[in-house]
């Protein structure tokens, strides 16, 4: 019993050092413990962004899937919701996808799918030239070629205007280009071909640039009585005073059929001021 009481007495003696130790040894675990957590959230808040990076990558590869296969489903009003949205996406490739989308047999899906290719712009150009030799989808790779501002479609369109079949679609093509396709024009207003000048003419009057005032002036003195009155009715419509008095000799011209169209743009452009550039 004596020992027992010695026993008791000493570890009521050691207990608050031990407490002590124990508290203290407790916290330095505590602290260590925090700090990892601290450090691990540090790591994570790294690495995330990466993470959601690769994630919002994947999901787009998914989704642009899921739009390729929807271009093949039965009913056009799928298809052409899925050509809007691949073109919307941008992303180079939908181009191969919304280029096979031109041979759609209905017109809605070929319509928007051109307006895709436009949307995703010079990734799509080399397709689109490779489709010029294709007869049946040239038309729709003519329109969407016009709706890309890049160098290389300008000279492969002059081309077409020499095709009786598209000439139209590639005068359209290069109107939409606009000011990137004025020298061309201008330049084909003295081309051999009789149907390439009068194109040239067509055009640059309905981009209305006052460069191309002067060059049209000149096509006034054009021995083909269509030529002359397209460069009248280009110059009225650039609405410059320049072209006005320039087309006005014309009133007097061999041709009647000339004089009665200049007699009514006169007539017309009386009614509105001129511009002078």
């Amino acid at each position: 019993m004596e020992h027992t009481g010695e026993k008791e007495e000493q570890a009521q003696a050691v207990s608050p050092i031990s407490q002590v130790e124990d508290e203290t040894l407790t916290d330095q675990v505590s602290d260590q413990l925090a700090a990892s957590l601290d450090s691990s959230a540090g790591a994570q808040d790294l690495t995330d962004p990466l993470q959601e990076v690769v994630l919002e990558e994947e999901q787009v590869k998914d989704e642009i899937d899921i739009q390729i296969d929807l271009l093949k489903d039965p009913d056009w009003v799928v298809r052409r919701e899925a050509a809007i949205t691949l073109g919307e996406m941008g992303d180079e490739r939908c181009v191969e996808p919304l280029a096979a989308a031109l041979r759609d047999g209905d017109w809605q899906v070929r319509e928007v799918a051109i307006e895709g290719i436009g949307q995703i712009g010079s990734p799509a150009v080399e397709v689109l030239l490779k489709l010029l030799r294709d007869w049946d989808v040239r038309k729709s790779a003519i329109m969407a070629l016009g709706k890309i501002r890049d160098e290389r479609v300008l000279e492969p369109l002059m081309q077409q205007l020499r095709n009786d079949e598209f000439m139209e679609d590639a005068t359209d093509a290069l109107v939409n280009l606009g000011e990137p396709a004025l020298p061309g024009l201008i330049k084909a207003l003295k081309d051999k071909e009789e149907l390439v000048r009068k194109q040239a003419v067509i055009a640059l009057g309905r981009i209305k640039s006052p460069e191309a005032i002067d060059p049209l002036i000149e096509m006034l003195q054009n021995k083909d009585w269509f030529t002359r009155l397209t460069a009248a009715a280009a110059l009225e419509a650039i609405g410059d005073e320049r072209g006005r008095e320039a087309i006005k000799p014309l009133l007097k011209d061999s041709d009647m059929v000339v004089k009665m169209r200049v007699e009514r743009i006169l007539a017309k452009w009386k009614k509105q001021p001129a511009t002078v550039s």
